[in-house]
């Protein structure tokens, strides 16, 4: 009888569709994984539909978006390893900190509560929600020069429109200011038990040149799990910007993930 795969759920952050881990899950099958790759809820399944019905996602909170991967996690047959990009690695460290799955990776992951950080950079990158008020209740969607500035700073112009036109898609701006408030919310959503001790392993991984989640943001968050014996780990990419996981060299970060995890026996 065969050894069974550890599961992999793979976890996106705002303004990209779920499809974008498509590489991710190949690499990761072809590693002996069973990845899954669900959508936030109410995400359609395809970027065309999601973007004609934006209707769909608007409002979602952080907390949606978490008891959304929780039921996924119920539902598989063995725990998982949690991977998750921007609010997509918030979402990986609330989980991780709950218990749920048995490590966990968070590329340039969103701010969660405690972190004090506040770049320029991250600011003008939120704007696009954060501007209106309005926003609040909305699902947004960002311009290619938005998304140039937010992802793919990084890149030439030319890669950058063409992730926008293949993965972007209009996402809840309720999560963006649950975040920026947090630090003023005695019971924000965007808390995460750092000092959870018996929890599996965790990977932080920031892009030096990100701008919606700057490097000095992770390494404090990183700081919060001082409290924690669990192992926690930061690791950085030079010249690399938000889009690190899906624009040209992706393979560098998933290869580090899948290293990462064979050091933690998964």
């Amino acid at each position: 009888m065969s050894e069974a795969r550890r599961p992999v759920v793979f976890v996106h952050g705002l303004w990209l569709h779920a499809t974008s881990w498509g590489p991710w899950m190949e690499l990761f099958s072809e590693a002996g994984y069973d990845p899954v790759a669900p959508g936030w809820p109410n995400e359609p399944a395809t970027v065309a539909e999601a973007r004609q019905s934006p209707e769909l996602v608007a409002n979602l909170s952080i907390e949606d978006a978490t008891d959304g991967f929780r039921k996924v996690i119920d539902g598989l047959p063995a725990s998982p390893v949690i991977i998750g990009h921007s609010f997509g690695g918030l979402i990986t460290e609330k989980l991780l900190g709950e218990g749920y799955g048995v490590a966990g990776v968070a590329i340039d992951p969103a701010q969660i509560k405690g972190v004090l950080p506040l770049p320029f950079a991250q600011l003008r990158s939120a704007l696009p929600a954060l501007g209106n008020p309005a926003n609040l209740h909305r699902a947004v969607s960002l311009t290619a020069k938005e998304f140039r500035y937010g992802f793919g700073n990084a890149l030439p112009e030319a890669e950058s429109d063409e992730l926008y036109e293949k993965w972007a898609i209009p996402s809840p701006a309720r999560p963006i200011f649950q975040a920026a408030a947090a630090n003023f919310v005695m019971h924000s959503q965007a808390k995460v038990n750092t000092a959870n001790s018996t929890r599996g392993p965790l990977l932080l991984i920031s892009g030096a040149e990100d701008h919606t989640a700057p490097a000095v943001v992770t390494q404090s968050t990183l700081k919060q799990y001082r409290d924690s014996t669990a192992v926690t780990e930061l690791r950085a990419f030079e010249g690399r910007g938000h889009s690190l996981a899906i624009d040209h060299g992706w393979r560098e970060v998933a290869d580090a993930v899948l290293g990462w995890l064979k050091e933690q026996g998964l």
